[in-house]
């Protein structure tokens, strides 16, 4: 009876391994083949750091002579030489030193401001105002100013500028596009590309551990055996 019993679980394992493997081997070669990807490419790159100028500036804080109640997550930025104060108190607001808001910049002036923040060269600016389920722009508050550009070797670039802020919020380019459809691979949610907490990434993450216990358990059977 013991035998019997052995050489049935033995089988059962063995089938088990077989088919898991079987199912799950393409979502494994899709996992290696991102974490390679992922691996030999620096994400500053990815994002387009490298295209970035270095862009300080001095912010007189007594000329602000306004105040603001429950304001969070206050930030200063320089738009063309304008000091434009950003303040969540509840919902997001943009201001002037004298704590009046300020309207959003036109396309020209978008297409100034990569100028002159980038080594990016800008051919043409589009202003966005729908968000689009797995876009370079995804998470960002709209509306917000696309700008297209080239860098020094005729690549295409695509800078997202805030019209309010004058803030480059996102650089995106070919390179930017294929880390973002390896990671979609990579977390099994091929359409938003954000969602990391997905049902097929739970299971199949299940199933490749179950896998590969019962390859181990294989392995050691059939050492045992010999």
């Amino acid at each position: 009876m013991y035998i019997y019993i052995t050489r049935k679980m033995r089988r059962i394992v063995r089938l088990t391994h077989r088919y898991l493997s079987f199912f799950i081997s393409i979502q494994l070669l899709l996992w290696t083949v991102s974490g390679i990807y992922f691996a030999f490419n620096k994400i500053e790159e990815v994002r387009g750091e490298q295209y970035r100028l270095e862009n300080n500036f001095s912010a007189d804080l007594s000329k602000i002579n306004f105040s603001l109640d429950n304001a969070t997550n206050i930030k200063i930025f320089d738009r063309l030489g304008e000091q434009i104060i950003f303040a969540n108190v509840g919902k997001n607001k943009y201001l002037n030193i004298d704590g009046i808001e300020v309207a959003k910049i036109g396309p020209d002036d978008s297409m100034k401001i990569v100028e002159q923040s980038t080594t990016l060269k800008p051919i043409e600016s589009i202003e966005i105002n729908k968000n689009q389920i797995g876009s370079e722009y995804r998470g960002r508050p709209l509306p917000l100013y696309k700008v297209l550009a080239e860098n020094d070797q005729q690549e295409k670039i695509n800078a997202y500028v805030n019209p309010y802020s004058g803030e480059i919020v996102a650089i995106r380019s070919d390179q930017w596009r294929s880390w973002d459809l390896m990671w979609g691979f990579h977390i099994m949610d091929w359409r938003e590309r954000d969602n990391i907490d997905n049902i097929l990434l739970k299971v199949f993450s299940i199933l490749a551990l179950v896998s590969s216990l019962t390859g181990v358990v294989l392995f050691f059977r059939s050492k045992r055996s010999q």
